[in-house]
């Protein structure tokens, strides 16, 4: 290889290098920041309610789950009116705290229902659930999130790529004019 196309080659990888790693570096900063609050979830209130506790761990001793269900929607859309409209998006049972969490499918919200009694135990908004969203670049849609995961992945092999041939390259160019110098 002659130093021209090594000159060459080295220009090009630096010019990929600096643009993907603009676009790398947003990704990757979005990602950290929104990965250490979902780290901290369980240790900040804000992030995510805490669990409470039920009444009894028995199964055998809970309400129908869709009484639990009727009983959370009632009592997230008397708290919230302008929510109306707004359904279960999933339900998290959990019989070793014996309660089950419903979650709701606009604003991130929460109501914790005791398994046993149907008492409303909490009504909070989960923001764990949007920041993961955004970590994960759901938030913007479900194709973003598949573009944007493998464009990370794939951006940071060729970061390493591009990069190790920005170590190397200057070094085999050294070597080879050293070589030509020391030729008879």
């Amino acid at each position: 290889m002659t130093n021209n196309k090594i000159t060459q080659n080295l220009r090009q990888y630096r010019k990929i290098h600096k643009v993907l790693g603009l676009i790398l570096a947003t990704l990757l900063v979005i990602s950290a920041a929104t990965g250490i609050f979902l780290g901290l979830k369980k240790e900040f209130d804000f992030i995510q309610p805490p669990t409470q506790k039920g009444q009894s761990k028995q199964l055998s001793t809970w309400r129908p789950i869709s009484e639990l269900a009727e009983v959370a929607t009632e009592a997230f859309h008397n708290a919230h009116p302008n929510h109306k409209n707004t359904g279960i998006d999933r339900m998290d049972v959990r019989p070793s705290k014996g309660i089950v969490k419903v979650l709701f499918e606009k604003g991130w919200w929460e109501v914790q229902v005791d398994g046993t009694t149907a008492e409303v135990l909490s009504i909070k908004r989960r923001n764990s659930d949007w920041i993961e969203q955004l970590h994960d670049g759901s938030i913007i849609s479900d194709g973003f999130k598949l573009v944007s995961m493998n464009v990370l992945g794939i951006g940071l092999l060729v970061m390493i790529f591009t990069g190790w041939f920005l170590w190397y390259g200057p070094k085999k160019f050294r070597k080879m004019k050293r070589q030509r110098r020391n030729s008879p």
